[in-house]
């Protein structure tokens, strides 16, 4: 695709580059928000397990009595 102006092909050269940056930012831009969908589900979950764990965590702990130390 050359022409004898090489004003002509390098607008043309310019022109694909710029298309094919522009699809590879549309499939960027997609991973990114199949990503952050992932995140967010992930977060979801790990938020649910730590209230799941801290509850266990609640009735199994050994209730400590309060008293004063030996010195008192």
């Amino acid at each position: 695709m050359t022409t004898d102006d090489p004003v002509v092909d390098r607008l043309t050269t310019l022109e694909i580059r710029a298309a094919e940056q522009e699809k590879t930012i549309e499939e960027l831009s997609g991973q990114l928000a199949e990503q952050w969908k992932a995140i967010e589900g992930l977060r979801r979950k790990l938020d649910v397990l730590t209230e799941r764990f801290l509850t266990l965590e609640e009735q199994v702990a050994p209730e400590v009595p309060v008293t004063k130390p030996p010195h008192w």
